[in-house]
């Protein structure tokens, strides 16, 4: 098949890669600009642009695809279908009309629940216990468009946004392959919005830990909002990020902080969390006891 790609992080990159081992001609592959990243800010390449040029695949990395002599680039190419995973762009109505096999997407959840831009992590984030993988043709909505294929999986008790993400990545893979050599016989499901739920794009503050909630929630938050945000609380006004915690019995005020035997404690509604790994603003990420043996804690320190 005729295929242009439209991708841009790591979870887009096995689609990529699965597409051309299974034969199908990828005409080119549209990503986002390089970006300053890191502490230097120096450019760097998505990872799908870096995965496009390992397998010698044209790249074209326009700044807004909805720009009409990009609209038209497209239409020259002349796909038959495009495939949209991870872009970080709105598609077009203009766009949406060229493929006469329509625009499938890979989207990180059993659609309709958590249509939106960061779906992996409000899984997790929000107590959820499975999840999957959906194949949809793209529509003029919010990852609203007719579903074509599910895969779905179990979310581990201790697995992490990060874990999923991989795990989901290469299942993603998997089933779009899938999609397009049974596309013919599927028979697209239109979503039932009334069941929708929405993971809408990650903001610094939605890392913020109210530590009045219950432990199983903050644990859960801790999971799910990796490696961005992160979760923290804050300790004598600076941030202290929680990377990895367990549950705990003891209980403890909300909020307030512990040290006992080399063990680190947080309170919460219903107990507390023991923190196992965590990262003082300005300073590198440890575990607990290396933490407490260069910080003295006073009796009732809080976390707000």
């Amino acid at each position: 098949m005729e295929l242009i790609f439209l991708g841009t992080p790591s979870f887009a990159v096995p689609s990529l890669q699965r597409s051309v081992a299974a034969g199908h001609h990828v005409i080119a592959v549209y990503t986002q600009p390089d970006r300053p990243k890191g502490r230097g800010q120096r450019e760097a390449m998505p990872p799908v642009k870096e995965a496009a040029l390992r397998l010698g695949l044209l790249v074209r990395q326009p700044e807004w695809v909805r720009k009409p002599e990009i609209v038209e680039e497209l239409r020259a190419m002349k796909p038959e279908a495009m495939i949209v995973v991870g872009y970080g762009q709105i598609i077009p109505q203009a766009i949406l009309d060229i493929p006469p096999l329509g625009i499938i997407n890979v989207h990180a959840s059993l659609l309709p629940k958590y249509r939106g831009a960061a779906p992996i992590q409000w899984a997790i984030a929000r107590g959820e216990s499975r999840t999957g993988v959906t194949t949809m043709r793209i529509d003029a909505g919010l990852d609203t468009g007719d579903m074509l294929l599910k895969w779905e999986t179990e979310i581990g008790a201790e697995e992490t946004a990060v874990e999923l993400g991989e795990r989901l990545a290469t299942a993603g893979a998997d089933l779009l392959v899938r999609t397009l050599e049974t596309l013919p016989s599927i028979k697209p499901e239109p979503q039932d919005n009334a069941q929708a739920t929405y993971a809408p794009i990650l903001k610094k503050e939605d890392g913020h830990i109210d530590w009045h909630m219950p432990r199983q929630e903050i644990l859960d938050r801790i999971r799910g909002l990796v490696p961005w945000p992160g979760c923290y609380g804050f300790l004598r006004g600076a941030r202290m990020h929680v990377w990895k915690a367990r549950s705990n019995d003891s209980s403890l005020p909300a909020g307030e902080l512990r040290a006992d035997r080399r063990k680190l404690f947080a309170g919460c509604s219903d107990g507390s969390i023991e923190i196992l790994e965590l990262q003082l603003e300005g300073k590198k990420r440890m575990d607990a006891a290396s933490f407490l043996n260069g910080f003295q804690l006073h009796a009732g320190e809080m976390l707000a």
